[in-house]
């Protein structure tokens, strides 16, 4: 028995050391990222350029870190950027059509959301399909009803919800991104300190053996989900809430960006580990060299290859901790 606790300790300070070693290399990176297109553009390194960028961030925020839960239990949701143009569109029509204000509209929003993800859950868990397959279909459902519900065009809102998106004055940083940086740390806290994320991870570890020990995997895989639709909603909500206007095509790929920044906070695509608040550094990573290749004068061909090149270089890093990890 007392031979149990050094080992149980000594397993805590090596999880609690590769935890920082992840949060160390990732801040690492941004500040040298931050430093080299200061250099190359000398109006990047300013507060305006950097309250810019945290008001960019903030639906792409919000996808990583439902990203991050699913890619967690090894799934992987490929709606959530056509579920984001949907939540975009529901806040057009509830406020336009159906005259509900604004603090009414949201609800309806995030509930058509959460829905959307529910659905996902169970169908991947009732029959075993794959996520893949079961947020590829949501995609084109999802994004389909979005131009439905607008007649495939925009729709203008009205000025009430740029309260969202508007830099609140003297400090320049918006309500969304606040939003959004409340969501990255509940999201860190329900992973890492209670039972629900525990579960998660081990479901991601081994569903079998997580089955096996009494953790009802179908009903917190369900959940998951319904949460990462629900976040994506709301990410359409504020993107709609920039420019007062719903948009049936927002977010359009943009379920490649929230896949790149969970791997480049170390999220494993196999599921089992991985870290919401590192992944808010992913996005923070991705967003930095968008704005930084920018202002070099790069253009979108250019920024697509090296972005991409980033993430798969993350990818091959990912691979090489799974490997440390079995043999260590």
């Amino acid at each position: 028995m007392t031979g149990d606790a050094p080992s149980g300790q000594h397993l805590w300070l090596r999880r609690a050391a590769r935890a920082t070693a992840d949060y160390a290399s990732l801040l690492l990176v941004l500040l040298l990222l931050v430093l080299f297109f200061s250099r190359q553009t000398n109006a990047f390194w300013s507060y305006p350029t950097l309250t810019n960028v945290a008001n960019q961030i903030p639906p792409l925020t919000l996808l990583a870190v439902g990203m991050t839960f699913v890619l967690i239990v090894a799934g992987i949701d490929l709606s959530v950027s056509s579920v984001l143009g949907l939540g975009s569109a529901m806040l057009g029509v509830t406020m336009v059509y159906w005259g509900l204000p604004l603090w009414l509209a949201v609800p309806v929003c995030l509930a058509a959301g959460c829905a959307c993800g529910a659905i996902n859950g169970t169908i991947a868990v009732i029959w075993v399909i794959p996520s893949f397959i079961v947020t590829l279909g949501m995609m084109q459902i999802a994004r389909g009803a979005a131009q439905t519900l607008t007649d495939s065009g925009k729709e203008f809102i009205g000025a009430d919800v740029l309260v969202i998106s508007a830099p609140l004055p003297w400090v320049g940083i918006s309500p969304a991104f606040l939003i959004a940086i409340a969501a990255v740390l509940l999201g860190e806290l329900v992973l890492h300190r209670t039972v629900f994320g525990r579960h998660a991870i081990a479901i991601g570890g081994n569903e079998q053996a997580a089955r096996l020990s009494g953790i009802r995997t179908g009903r917190i895989k369900i959940a998951i989900f319904a949460i990462s639709g629900t976040l994506a909603a709301l990410a359409g909500v504020i993107s709609a809430s920039k420019n007062a206007t719903a948009d049936p095509g927002a977010g359009g790929g943009d379920e490649l960006y929230a896949i790149a920044a969970a791997v480049i906070g170390g999220t494993s695509l196999m599921g089992g580990r991985g870290s919401v608040f590192c992944s808010f550094l992913g996005v923070l990573i991705i967003a930095v060299l968008h704005n930084g290749l920018a202002a070099m004068g790069y253009e979108q061909p250019y920024k697509l290859v090296i972005i991409g090149s980033v993430i798969v270089v993350a990818a091959i890093i990912d691979a090489y901790r799974r490997r440390l990890a079995r043999t260590g």
